[in-house]
């Protein structure tokens, strides 16, 4: 099939698009940035630049390449994060940038694609943590993300929830939303690159385990994301589907294992009241209350099985490399 990648430079896209070539489709690779055509070319893609917040810009890039299937990978979290942004995550720009390409991008392509008669569209959501307080520490897709009144909210939830809906809600093709957890590998803020955003803070002992440790992340490899993707691509009901791994694990029980990977000394422990002055409340509450996802429903109805179906292997083995 022909595939209009949309974030096709970035993290999970420089994953993707090789193996959607190895698969044997025919990839067109949107970015914004003229200088990452070459790369582009150089993973197999046939590239167009393109602003994705620019809807006549979209159009006609998308008209162009006339694709089958549509892939919304945009996001703008690289580079580090910095005390004050996790404090007040949404004046976090890259954040804030996100936030209007999985609303306003996502609507852009959705209309593109309707336009040229796309079948398909499957695009990047978030599931690595949730700050609800209803149900059991580990949740499936029909358990809501939204935490309900009180209590932090994640960081761009609206975004989320506008993409979730605006995508599996298409009457003109399947739309499925795929809530990948935290990545880890190379190129994603957890790998063996000292400048990846929480590499650093590991190695320095500067990422504490707060409170007892009890917030659950799902992790997944940035290479299994991507396999996940390409089976999206292929085949799968519409709807929402979490890709992460096996192991949905504590802060206290992950946090060691990834400082030993990266060779750094054991976490430091901080009580929760000063990770809320440090850090702020949603930052803390990550590390103390969030929950976990589960990926039954990938497993089942993808047919899709991560090479790291833990993050302990995966941490040992991953980070460093990619696996194709």
């Amino acid at each position: 099939m022909r595939v209009f990648v949309a974030g096709a430079s970035g993290v999970i896209g420089r994953s993707l698009v090789p193996r959607l070539v190895a698969a044997g489709h025919e990839v067109v690779g949107m970015t914004r940035s003229r200088s990452k055509q070459d790369l582009l070319r150089g993973l197999g893609a046939r590239p167009v630049v393109a602003d994705a917040l620019d809807p006549d810009a979209v159009a006609e890039a998308v008209a162009a390449a006339a694709p089958e299937v549509i892939v919304h990978e945009l996001t703008s979290l690289s580079g580090p994060m910095s005390m004050k942004a996790a404090r007040h995550p949404e004046r976090f720009e890259g954040a804030i940038v996100t936030g209007r390409l999985r609303t306003e991008a996502t609507d852009h392509l959705l209309a593109a694609g309707r336009a040229v008669g796309a079948r398909r569209f499957v695009a990047q959501s978030f599931g690595a943590f949730r700050l609800t307080a209803a149900g059991g520490p580990v949740q499936t897709e029909d358990e809501p993300l939204d935490p309900g009144p009180g209590g932090p909210r994640q960081p761009g939830l609206d975004a989320i929830l506008h993409l979730e809906r605006a995508v599996t809600s298409i009457d003109w093709g399947e739309g499925l939303a795929l809530r990948y957890g935290g990545f880890y590998g190379p190129g994603t803020a957890v790998s063996l690159d000292p400048e990846a955003p929480l590499t650093g803070p590991v190695r320095k002992r500067q990422l504490p385990i707060i409170g007892k440790g009890a917030g659950i992340t799902s992790y997944v490899h940035v290479d299994d994301a991507a396999a996940a993707t390409v089976i999206a691509v292929e085949r799968g009901g519409p709807g929402v589907y979490n890709i992460v791994d096996d192991e949905p694990a504590a802060q206290r029980e992950w946090l060691p294992v990834l400082a030993e990977a990266l060779g750094a000394k054991p976490p430091r422990h901080v009580p929760r009241w000063l990770a809320r002055v440090l850090a702020g409340e949603m930052a803390t509450a990550m590390m103390t209350d969030a929950k976990g996802s589960s990926n039954s429903k990938a497993r089942l109805e993808l047919g899709w099985e991560p090479r790291y179906p833990s993050w302990r292997q995966g941490f040992a083995e991953g980070l460093g490399e990619r696996d194709g």
